[in-house]
């Protein structure tokens, strides 16, 4: 444990335009610490000269690392050497140049893909390399998991503060709404939406709606990162879940709910699943002290919020 203060520092949050890099933006506002980004088309992550003039000119004392290339099933499928290259290259440049730099603090953000395709569920810490990866995104897992050794590598060697934490699936405002690309949870949310606008007697989802999924509220997820960056310094990456289990079919049908779609759900059984369940174990940062405040409902409410103001 450690008791790291945030007060008074300067705290710089990369890939501060993204989902997670805006909500750690809205949760540093409380922390009466200096918020550091880097402006629009200012800082490539991936040129590492460039990374570190800006570290010195800019002098924070703290890093999150929130910045990534992020896709679904089709991107990874379509574009590996851009999905491994560029999140290697923004882990190991802002991570040596914390080192180089002296930060004091250093928070690196995984996501859970990278345990293995066959992992226990659910999937503790440990499962780290135990097993072969989903083949679909090993390339963008590869990348996360060298980022938390990159952590662990100047931790052992140099004695750096550097930690590293897996969310689980995230939603919330500034989430991907587009039917192509985004995951699950904003995909129904718009589908639903656009089903009840249109009057339309029903909606399909792929699959049999019978998998478990687990999905935490983005804000949350901003929350344990302060935590975890005040209270925790470790060698091991923590997980970072909700630990609110849901099927598909629970979660579409609580969508529709909140959406006001009143017609029926079709589950297109000629479509994949994929796997059958994928849960966090959440012990380990339940044991530290930290649990996500938003039930399902109260987030996905938030959520729905969010996607309607940009339809407007």
């Amino acid at each position: 444990m450690t008791n790291y203060k945030l007060e008074g520092k300067r705290v710089w949050v990369a890939g501060h335009r993204g989902m997670v890099g805006s909500a750690l933006v809205r949760r540093l506002q409380s922390e009466k610490c200096t918020t550091l980004v880097a402006g629009s088309g200012e800082l490539d992550l991936r040129d590492a000269t460039a990374v570190n003039r800006w570290v010195q000119a800019n002098r924070p004392d703290a890093v999150i690392i929130a910045a990534a290339k992020v896709g679904g099933i089709m991107a990874n499928v379509s574009l590996p050497a851009d999905f491994i290259y560029d999140n290697l290259m923004i882990a190991s440049n802002v991570i040596k140049s914390a080192h180089e730099n002296k930060m004091e603090k250093v928070l690196f953000l995984g996501s859970s893909c990278i345990y293995p395709k066959f992992a226990p569920q659910p999937m503790p810490e440990s499962a780290l390399l135990t097993g072969p990866l989903e083949p679909t995104n090993e390339w963008y897992a590869v990348a996360k998991i060298a980022g938390i050794k990159l952590c662990q590598a100047f931790r052992r060697q140099h004695g750096d503060d550097m930690i590293s934490a897996m969310p689980t699936n995230l939603y919330g405002p500034g989430d991907n709404f587009d039917l192509q690309t985004s995951h699950v949870l904003p995909a129904l949310l718009r589908k639903m939406h656009i089903a009840r606008e249109a009057g339309d007697p029903t909606v399909t989802i792929w699959g049999s709606g019978t998998p478990l999924r687990e999905f935490m509220y983005v804000d949350d997820l901003a929350d344990a990162c302060v935590f975890l960056m005040k209270e925790y310094s470790g060698d091991e990456h923590v997980n970072v879940g909700s630990s609110q289990e849901v099927s598909i079919r629970g979660l579409a049908e609580l969508i529709a709910g909140i959406v006001g779609f009143k017609g029926d759900l079709v589950f297109d059984h000629t479509k994949p699943d994929g796997t059958p369940r994928k849960l966090l174990d959440g012990s380990k940062l339940a044991e530290l002290g930290w649990t996500a405040k938003h039930s399902l409902e109260d987030g996905i409410r938030k959520a729905y919020d969010a996607f309607l103001t940009t339809q407007r």
